[in-house]
């Protein structure tokens, strides 16, 4: 299915470059990565999970929700189905039941329940560290892999992208696109790989606390000096 567009304003006089970074490009975008360091030196999603198997089945979930809804339900089913075998086996009525606070928990529940059969049947209970096999899984597209084999395997494979790194990359000028596939392989272009795991989890945690889509709080920005809307009017 091909991936929906991610909506971002397009204020008048801010474009990104979609072919490839020139040198200053990406010592910019080397420069970000130092500041987003210094201002979330810790770097992990905000999803809780205590190993790859929970990590891929909350960020399953996460879809349209937010990790805050996903947290609350997950420490009730991980505590009731501690691994892939026992999700696989949960009737689906209880899964339902289990993740009814959240939405599309109908959808959901078979996702989980579907992809926690091919892990326990195909993989040993294990989750394949490959990109090409994780988006075969049920309820896992490249964003979804991405964060499994960023946080969980610490492969950089690809960028996250999620709502917060599109709008934010965006108003950083280090994409104009708007298709989630378009942003990151913008992304790959400047953001060197080391940096692609902990740059997607701070930018993350940047758009959720300074550059929110309403009212970004712009006068107390870590990347203000490296942001090129400094001179513009402010944004809606």
């Amino acid at each position: 299915m091909k991936a929906p567009a991610i909506r971002i304003s397009n204020p008048k006089g801010l474009r990104g470059s979609s072919s490839g970074p020139l040198p200053n490009e990406r010592r910019r975008a080397a420069a970000l990565c130092r500041l987003l360091a210094a201002a979330y030196p810790d770097s992990h999603p905000a999803l809780h999970y205590r190993n790859p198997v929970e990590l891929l089945i909350a960020t399953i979930l996460s879809a349209r929700c937010t990790d805050e809804q996903v947290n609350r339900v997950t420490a009730g089913l991980f505590s009731r189905y501690p691994n892939a075998a026992s999700l696989a086996s949960a009737p689906l009525e209880a899964l339902e039941d289990a993740l009814r606070r959240l939405g599309f928990y109908r959808t959901k529940a078979r996702h989980v329940r579907m992809t926690a059969r091919i892990l326990a049947e195909r993989w040993d209970g294990q989750v394949p560290q490959t990109m090409e096999e994780l988006i075969k899984l049920p309820g896992v597209g490249r964003k979804t892999a991405n964060v499994v084999l960023g946080n969980g395997f610490e492969l950089p494979v690809g960028i996250v992208v999620d709502t917060h790194v599109a709008r934010v990359s965006y108003r950083l000028g280090l994409t104009d696109q708007k298709l989630p596939e378009r942003i990151e392989s913008d992304l790959i272009k400047r953001i060197p790989q080391k940096e692609w795991i902990a740059f997607s989890n701070r930018l993350i945690f940047h758009g959720r606390k300074r550059c929110r889509s309403r009212k970004p709080d712009c006068p107390h920005c870590e990347l203000l000096s490296l942001c090129p809307r400094v001179g513009l009017p402010p944004m809606p």
